[in-house]
């Protein structure tokens, strides 16, 4: 099922059409209505008449999120506060977040991809979708919303937290799709295995899970734990909200609304463009936003871009899962590890549950990493040589995974934190040392 045939199989010469133009309407105005992009363009020596092709748009500056928080609040809007009826910001956790603001036809955008990307979830009018992202200034929750509203299906806005609730809702409800995070995707799973809930007896057949990384060993656990299709969706505040890319049932790459936001791949070192196929920082550019229209926008998230025919019949181009980030990336003794990567490992592992921590240290001007990662309760009260034979397993294959020896901590069963939003899997203690 396709929620919009026309716009998500549309032959590549007809969208590509439809991008210039719209591209070069997102251009004029940005340069007309936002100071920032005046000045920006001008110290390029760059007009909006410019842009003549698609290929131009490698011409303009790009936008960082620091640029965004130095217009906070409101200095990226193209249009009068009167427009914008909604606002939205990023969480803010490394100074002052960046707000997106939406006027009334903006909000009809976000309603639209999220339509298109909860009916690649299966989603259709008679289903329940219990939407345990967050409402509020977080994107997540309301995204959702006006998608599976304009969907028709009946949304259970319980928003995130209170997980005895959430299990409640789900069996009395019959809840059929299910929107969070992965990793508490994967704590769901967990009370409900801890309270004997039969997976089989809950209505669920399929999960949109996002705002975080995460692997394809955590999606076969989710899957299992929770006995649904589990399926990636991709956005951001800065461009939209959650809708920017969704995956669908082929599990092959993430559809990009295209349409909408033109993608691009970059070097993150040289701001080169990269053919489809390489892996580099994602760039996007939003075509059809009118409160908040953003230029080539670095999300510092590391995917590659690929065209070739996918199964669902879509013509969309498909993004790679998000494999780590630019700026979470971690330089231990000169070698360079995502989180991702130790998760990879740690899920290969029968026995272990899915639950990690990874603490990096600076003793004695030397970079160590260490993972703590929870045993089950049978390892954990196991005798000591069986657990410290299983200790010197995980750091072996970690070692494989990733090149480097790290010091691995067997801790109890559920002591290290659970999230109800983003995982927090990295401590890097080295800045206060």
């Amino acid at each position: 099922m396709i929620w919009n045939k026309e716009a998500e199989c549309m032959s590549r010469e007809d969208r590509e059409k439809l991008q210039l133009e719209r591209l070069k309407e997102t251009v004029a105005r940005a340069y007309e209505k936002v100071p920032y992009y005046r000045k920006t363009f001008d110290a390029a020596n760059i007009k909006p008449d410019d842009i003549k092709s698609l290929d131009d748009l490698e011409k303009l500056p790009f936008t960082t999120k620091t640029d965004l928080r130095e217009a906070y609040p409101f200095g990226m809007f193209a249009v009068n506060d009167e427009e914008i009826i909604e606002v939205h910001t990023s969480s803010g956790t490394t100074g002052k977040p960046t707000v997106s603001g939406y006027t009334r036809e903006d909000l009809e955008i976000w309603g639209e991809v999220m339509a298109r990307a909860l009916t690649m979830a299966l989603a259709d009018k008679s289903d329940r979708i219990q939407n345990c992202y967050g409402y509020g200034l977080f994107t997540g929750g309301l995204g959702v919303h006006y998608g599976a509203q304009k969907v028709g299906s009946t949304v259970i806005p319980i928003s995130a937290g209170n997980t005895q609730r959430q299990v409640e809702i789900m069996q009395d409800f019959k809840t059929s799709i299910i929107t969070c995070t992965p990793s508490y995707a994967l704590y769901l799973g967990e009370v409900l295995k801890k309270q004997g809930v039969d997976i089989e007896d809950l209505n669920l057949k399929s999960g949109v899970f996002g705002a975080e990384m995460w692997t394809e060993e955590m999606r076969n656990e989710i899957e299992n734990r929770l006995g649904l299709l589990a399926l990636n969706i991709y956005g951001l505040t800065e461009i939209i909200g959650p809708g920017v890319a969704q995956e669908c049932p082929q599990k092959n790459g993430l559809h990009v609304f295209e349409d909408h936001f033109y993608p691009e791949i970059i070097d993150s070192k040289t701001q080169e463009s990269l053919a489809d196929g390489e892996k580099g920082e994602l760039v996007l550019t939003t075509l059809t936003r009118e409160g908040m229209p953003i230029i080539r926008f670095r999300t510092k998230d590391i995917t590659a871009l690929k065209r070739d025919k996918c199964g669902c019949g879509r013509t969309l181009v498909r993004m790679d899962r998000i494999t780590g980030r630019t700026d979470d990336m971690l330089k231990i003794r000169g070698v360079i590890v995502f989180p991702s990567q130790i998760e990879r490992a740690l899920l290969k592992i029968e026995g272990l549950d899915p639950q990690y921590q990874i603490i990096v240290t600076r003793p004695r001007h030397l970079d160590e990493l260490e993972v703590q990662v929870e045993a089950s309760p049978m390892l954990f009260s196991d005798e000591v040589k069986h657990v410290e034979e299983v200790k010197n397993m995980i750091e072996r294959k970690i070692h494989n995974e990733i090149g480097l020896r790290v010091n691995v901590t067997l801790v109890e069963p559920e002591s290290l934190p659970r999230s109800e939003g983003k995982a927090i899997r990295v401590i890097d203690k080295r800045k206060f040392d």
